[in-house]
């Protein structure tokens, strides 16, 4: 696998459209970044560790719904290992105007687009959540 965070976003954009309850991806401190993220904005309900039955780690992320509609209605990735995309804190794209949000790799590790803005620092353009 050449680029592991766009399978995890696969992972949960498959899981979402599909009305899973849960999604379960190989465990990586990135991704476990990302799903933290997502929890704190309300996109995700949960997310845990787990060993799956060869006992590689896991990442266990558990969906949310508002009745039957997603609460993630699309993930993209923006930076992709052939064409990294890095942006200064005054460049860094508005989702939606607002209602989604960007996640980006900084020095300072990974933060959401408004926490870039505040701390006035920029970095690689992960991904575009809304």
């Amino acid at each position: 696998m050449t680029d592991p965070v766009s399978d995890f976003l696969t992972r949960l954009r498959n899981a979402s459209k599909a009305g899973l309850a849960q999604c379960v991806s190989p465990h990586s401190k990135l991704k476990e970044s990302i799903a933290s993220i997502l929890k704190t904005e309300g996109f995700i309900t949960d997310y845990a560790d787990g060993v799956d039955a060869q006992g590689h780690k896991t990442l266990v992320v558990t969906m949310k719904y508002a009745g039957t509609t997603p609460a993630i209605t699309n993930l993209s990735r923006v930076s992709t290992p052939g064409r990294r995309l890095y942006c200064r804190y005054s460049e860094i794209p508005r989702v939606l105007n607002g209602l989604g949000i960007s996640i980006l790799s900084t020095s300072k590790g990974l933060m959401k687009d408004a926490d870039c803005r505040r701390n006035k620092v920029g970095g690689e353009l992960v991904c575009n959540v809304w």
